[in-house]
């Protein structure tokens, strides 16, 4: 198997080989043209939005100073909002339902690296896909680790640290992200 293959199978890859390595280039440059277009220009924003990700919504909102790892692999629904300083690394899908909103600096990984220091060495990475679901309220500072599914209607509070998944109608919080409380859904 190629490593491009190992990483879609779930399986151990090299990042730094070539083919994995060139994923990165559309990010990079359309993060660029992302931030090159006025905050005011909802036009252009949407329109340099929906040329870096996969696919996107109605109303999609990216504030300054977001960056990605492919931006292909990453697909929101309707009235998306990533506020300032947003980090999605996206080696694997990031699949975010409807009327989600992120907090600045908060940071979702899909990718990982081995605890050994050989396999660190050798520049190994295994990644993992995060879903998000609709009416999801990410707070500021948090971080989403490979692999996590969060539900529904979920809170997930500022500088909150999520290792496992969050099921739908929940607020976590803390480092790593414990229950707080159960939510109700006034949308019903």
């Amino acid at each position: 198997m190629t490593e491009l293959e190992k990483l879609k199978a779930g399986e151990e890859y090299c990042f730094d080989d070539p083919e994995v390595d060139g994923l990165k280039l559309h990010a990079i440059e359309g993060c660029a043209r992302l931030e090159a277009v006025a905050v005011t220009d909802h036009e252009g924003k949407e329109h340099a939005v929906r040329e870096l990700f996969g696919s996107a919504g109605s109303n999609p909102n990216v504030l300054p100073g977001f960056i990605c790892d492919n931006g292909r692999n990453i697909h929101v629904g309707d009235n998306f909002l990533a506020n300032y300083h947003v980090t999605i690394l996206d080696i694997r899908e990031v699949n975010i339902g409807d009327n989600v909103m992120i907090g600045p600096n908060t940071l979702i990984s899909t990718v990982n690296h081995p605890l050994t220091p050989m396999g660190r060495r050798k520049h190994l990475g295994i990644a993992k896909p995060v879903t998000i679901g609709n009416d999801v309220w990410i707070g500021g500072n948090a971080v989403i680790l490979p692999g996590v599914t969060i539900g529904d209607n979920c809170v997930i509070a500022a500088g909150a640290v999520v290792t496992k998944d969050v099921p739908s109608g929940t607020l976590v919080g803390g480092v790593p992200a414990r229950f707080i409380k159960t939510l109700d859904d006034d949308t019903k």
